[in-house]
């Protein structure tokens, strides 16, 4: 039992920056859970270390890649953050994923993570009996984003529905999604 001990030891070793990454998307997903906000004392030291990381494992050539992953990172989720339908938290979080394990994972991490907010997304609102409402509110703001066009606009449309709307904190699927990734993808182990 010992040995079996050892060799999972040591792969999580050999994975340790992975390994951050997870208990990072742990903590903030428990945290937006909690208070519906990912904070900056997560996101600013997760992308700072990642590119701290890079530099010291890769050199300048590292250095590069962990910041186009983080730059990839911030560009996914920036639509939604600009009109208003995630936070600013949320795209932070994702753009220290993209530091830490590069644009490629990021970007499948995010993949699996918008599949999972879907489904929790309709979970809440079939749990809640608000079906019906939420589907009108989400053809709304579709026929929205297509005819008005100006993020601004749609920002501030947004802020005045929020209060009327069910929330999912997004560090949740970012998790969730991410995570199941590195698990699927043997990253983990």
């Amino acid at each position: 039992m010992l040995l079996a001990e050892t060799a999972w030891f040591q792969s999580v070793l050999s994975h340790w920056p992975i390994w951050v990454v997870t208990i990072t998307l742990i903590v903030a997903a428990v945290i937006d859970g909690i208070q519906l906000k990912v904070p900056n004392w997560i996101t600013f030291p997760m992308v700072f270390s990642g590119w701290i990381y890079s530099s010291f494992a890769f050199g300048w050539e590292g250095l590069g890649w962990s910041l186009f992953g983080t730059l990839v990172g911030l560009a996914l989720l920036l639509p939604a953050y600009s009109i208003g339908g995630m936070g600013a938290g949320d795209d932070k979080l994702l753009a220290g994923v993209g530091d830490w394990v590069q644009w490629e994972q990021t970007t499948y991490g995010f993949c699996v993570s918008v599949i999972v907010g879907a489904v929790l997304a309709v979970l809440m609102v079939v749990f809640r009996g608000t079906l019906k409402k939420h589907i009108t509110q989400f053809w709304m703001i579709g026929t929205e984003i297509l005819t008005i066009r100006n993020p601004e606009t749609l920002a501030a449309m947004a802020a005045e529905r929020k209060p009327s709307m069910t929330l999912l904190p997004y560090g949740i699927p970012i998790a969730l999604g991410t995570i199941g990734y590195f698990a699927w993808a043997g990253m983990l182990l």
